[in-house]
């Protein structure tokens, strides 16, 4: 199990801003791809923290990992 953390405006569109995961999958962007699915998102230009670290979609995943998903944000 991961524990998945959703930032911002996907959080809104989720209905939730943590969901434990039941699957581990592979690599982030198998993750990505799952998420998208089940919820209806857009996680292609979505920053992706693997406990507090930047990593990128081949980053692979283990049990117990906390994921972000941050998307972009503008501020004034």
């Amino acid at each position: 199990m991961i524990r998945l953390l959703f930032f911002a405006h996907l959080g809104e569109q989720i209905g939730e801003r943590e969901v434990m995961w039941p699957n581990v999958p592979e690599t982030v962007k198998k993750l990505k791809d799952e998420v998208e699915e089940r919820y209806g998102v857009s996680l292609g230009r979505v920053m992706t923290a693997v406990n507090e670290e930047y990593v990128r979609d081949e980053a692979p995943l283990h049990a117990g990992d906390t994921v972000a998903f941050i998307p972009p944000v503008s501020g004034g």
